[in-house]
């Protein structure tokens, strides 16, 4: 598997249906969330948007004419998640399709079509499609392109995803299908991705590589959010790792209508010359972007406010699928 930061030949995203009802938000607030990330990054590579049936006149008038459009019977769009992790193999593009139950079945939407969407962007590219009895997803992994990949023991390990699997078991599918050869696991993620609907414990929301080989690490320093604690946990396991980390500052906002925030920096996304970052109008927003601007010398820093995409549960970097370059 290729890391992020190498060429991309496009992204991969689906349009969402609406709202969920706990989100507090209205369809029309998501439609047009998912349809700003989408078209800042087709100005610096070409979107592959999937699409209910249903939803293509709304997709039609957010999105930029310039993001191609592809109908499937979507239910949801955390197209990290349930579309394909591809990798390359013999100089040829190919998509590894792992089981998908719905994060352990932790989501009140049917996903059985959702399943099925892996395979079906393989078709459509006319590649090889992996199948994998592992149930995982892609926002669960991070790989650093040189033989390093991190995972999280409540997702790979999760009793809801695969109860009879051993960490080495794990390790082994996991190595065999992205091409590494290291697994550093961190004990869980952000606590607020374990309540209804989230995906207990994605790697993808607390750290990543980057081009540097540094990891790139979730930081709460406020003392009263509980993240603040699992932030200490997870640096201990990089320094055992002997992994180098830099810290990115954690949102000033401590708690929404529903909680402790999960808001994250980490959750960006990295791609043609650009990093879109989640913005959150919060008074760390700036420093986070210098943070990831040195973090990132050679790309350009585009903002996009995610507060929405967050109370669906998720970030920038989970809506957003990269295809590499060959």
């Amino acid at each position: 598997m290729p890391p992020e930061w190498a060429p991309h030949s496009a992204t991969w995203m689906a349009f969402p249906a609406g709202a969920y009802p706990e989100a507090h938000a209205t369809d029309d607030d998501v439609w047009r969330a998912w349809a700003n990330v989408a078209n800042v990054i087709v100005d610096h590579e070409p979107v592959n948007m999937l699409c209910h049936p249903e939803q293509l006149p709304t997709a039609r008038r957010l999105l930029s004419s310039a993001v191609t459009l592809h109908q499937f019977p979507i239910a949801d769009a955390w197209l990290r998640d349930t579309g394909p992790t591809f990798v390359v193999a013999d100089n040829a593009l190919k998509a590894v399709d792992w089981r998908f139950n719905g994060w352990g079945d932790n989501t009140a939407f049917a996903w059985g079509e959702d399943a099925k969407i892996a395979a079906h962007i393989a078709d459509l590219l006319d590649i090889e499609s992996i199948s994998s009895q592992l149930t995982n997803e892609g926002g669960g992994l991070h790989v650093n392109g040189d033989g390093v990949v991190l995972l999280t023991d409540t997702v790979q390990l999760d009793p809801g995803r695969n109860p009879d699997w051993t960490r080495l078991q794990v390790e082994d599918e996991v190595h065999k299908l992205l091409g590494t050869d290291r697994a550093v696991w961190l004990p869980h993620g952000l606590w607020r991705d374990y309540a209804a609907h989230g995906t207990r414990g994605h790697v993808d929301i607390v750290a990543c590589f980057n081009e540097s080989g540094s990891v790139l690490l979730h930081r709460q320093q406020d003392g009263s959010h509980p993240d603040c604690e699992r932030y200490e946990l997870h640096r201990e396991v990089l320094e055992q790792a002997n992994l180098t980390y830099t810290d990115i500052v954690a949102p000033k906002t401590l708690e929404d209508r529903f909680g402790w925030v999960d808001y994250s920096y980490i959750n960006h996304y990295v791609l043609n010359g650009a990093v879109i970052v989640p913005a959150f109008s919060d008074p760390h927003d700036g420093l986070a972007c210098e943070q990831l601007a040195e973090a990132w010398p050679e790309r350009d820093i585009r903002i996009v406010d995610a507060r929405v995409i967050f109370a669906m549960g998720g970030g920038i970097h989970c809506i957003t699928q990269q295809q590499p370059r060959i």
